[in-house]
């Protein structure tokens, strides 16, 4: 992410110069259209890693019935998504923020929420949450609702989902490997035998120092270099060595038939709204929504307000501008993320870039809303990464989610205690659901405890309320002669 925004934008001008300009409020905003277009391009090369690891971490995983979705397809819908709500967001909301596929969010459907039910079940939970934050902004429940949560809980969530994220990352890849069919054996070892083996192993590993390299000198665009160059470096061994596809996983690093290909559009419309009731019960579906809509809130709120102020948009009591049309915005990118299958999506930090360019407006987005529309053509590229080059994006965004880690006050029993559990139970469980649940149970138990219970904020107590339920369903179930 590139570093803060020295220059001040200009007091409003008087007027705009053409349509274009009065629309966007360029002049205005000390803005230019040829900053507002090298702002769009910077935006779309700095998060166009999405196109590749959306796909890969929901190609990835599989759902209840051992289905997997179609990397082409996932390609397909990613670019879609995001270059409809990118494009709405800087038509309707004005921010050079741009919208995408959100790293965090599809892992939770991934690794959480399919394997519990079908693709179209959990894709139906999406766009239920979606749905809901669109009713929470119209009734302005969502500000009370990120009140509601301490913010050390928000930090040690993005943290813990950080831990899970690298953790995934690791096991993608081959660094590390669970050991089966040994009782009392450690859970996970390194390599496939306790050692690093093979060739795809050796890519990820040099993906890992590639990137870490170029984020450690603050090159735009580090992961989508790293990805596109260790996915070069792939497709070289795989020639050249004697490996066998299987050693690679589900995509083999090769080069395509045909680089332009014709959009493929088999997973719009594929979710079911109302299935998941039936696979996992209501409980389970309110927790699960619960848990999309606080990573979307608080991740939606931190990049607008963050990518706002750099470009000094704010106001002087620091709010956002059409903020009410901004979260709406976010809340109907969830819903089209889920009803196409590509996961909920959501702001971007990497918008910085474009910022840290000049764009002020959303002529910026619709600039990079044009570039994702153009990568719909090119699905055969994204389609022969594999999850060795991917997979090094994910260590580096786990990194940066955990950086936050150095805001929460571990002085604090009350704070720390909560916030430590959030962060170690998502990995060590490998569900962010029970990571959020254990430590809004241990909040709610320890500021009993000191005597500051009226400190928590009723709507986490309501929340703390449905996590002991979830947890203690078996032996309640057992105890009412439920089978």
């Amino acid at each position: 992410m590139p570093g803060p925004v020295t220059d001040q934008v200009p007091p409003p001008a008087t007027g705009g110069r053409n349509p274009l300009d009065r629309f966007f409020r360029i002049t205005a905003r000390g803005s230019t259209p040829g900053r507002e277009i090298r702002g769009g391009f910077a935006t779309f090369f700095t998060m166009a890693y999405i196109l590749v690891l959306n796909p890969i971490i929901l190609a990835g995983a599989e759902d209840k019935y051992g289905n997997h979705l179609s990397v082409a397809q996932l390609v397909t819908v990613t670019a879609l998504v995001a270059a409809v709500m990118t494009v709405a967001m800087g038509v309707g909301g004005n921010l050079p923020v741009a919208i995408a596929a959100g790293l965090g969010l599809n892992a939770v459907v991934a690794y959480q929420i399919a394997p519990q039910m079908s693709w179209p079940d959990a894709m139906g939970l999406v766009v239920l949450d979606g749905l809901v934050i669109c009713l929470l902004v119209v009734t302005g429940l969502r500000e009370a609702v990120m009140h509601a949560i301490p913010q050390a809980m928000k930090q040690a969530i993005s943290v813990g989902i950080g831990m899970f994220i690298a953790f995934i990352g690791f096991i993608d890849a081959g660094f590390a490997t669970r050991i089966p069919g040994e009782t009392g054996s450690v859970p996970v070892q390194l390599g496939g035998s306790g050692r690093l083996e093979g060739w795809p192993v050796l890519v990820f590993c040099l993906g890992v120092l590639l990137t870490i390299a170029l984020l450690a000198r603050g090159v735009r665009g580090a992961i989508l270099i790293s990805i596109v160059a260790m996915t070069v470096v792939a497709i070289v061994i795989n020639e050249i060595a004697d490996i066998k596809n299987a050693a690679w996983g589900l995509t083999v690093p090769s080069w395509p038939d045909d680089i332009v290909d014709t959009p493929d559009f088999g997973l719009l419309g594929n979710f079911s709204l109302f299935g998941a009731f039936d696979e996992v019960g209501a409980i389970t579906v309110v927790l699960i929504v619960f848990t999309l809509i606080l990573s979307d809130f608080f991740d939606t709120m931190g990049t607008v307000v963050g990518v706002s102020s750099e470009a000094g948009l704010l106001d002087e009591q620091g709010r956002v501008p059409n903020l009410g049309r901004v979260l709406l915005i976010d809340g109907a990118a969830a819903v089209a993320g889920g009803a196409a299958s590509a996961s909920s999506n959501t702001a971007y930090i990497e918008s910085a870039a474009g910022v840290g360019e000049g764009a002020r407006t959303g002529l910026a987005n619709v600039v990079t809303g044009g570039l994702f529309a153009l990568a719909l053509f090119f699905a055969p590229l994204a389609a022969i990464v594999p999850a060795q080059a991917a997979a090094p994006a994910l260590i580096a965004v786990g990194f940066l989610l955990i950086a936050q880690v150095r805001h929460i006050d571990w002085t604090r029993y009350d704070i720390a205690i909560p916030a430590f559990l959030t962060i170690a139970v998502m990995p060590f469980t490998y569900s962010i659901t029970n990571g959020i649940g254990a430590g809004f149970i241990a909040y709610c138990l320890i500021k009993t405890v000191l005597g500051k219970a009226r400190d928590v904020h009723w709507l986490l107590w309501g929340a703390s309320a449905f996590f002991v339920v979830y947890f203690a369903i078996d032996p309640v179930e057992q105890l009412l002669g439920v089978s």
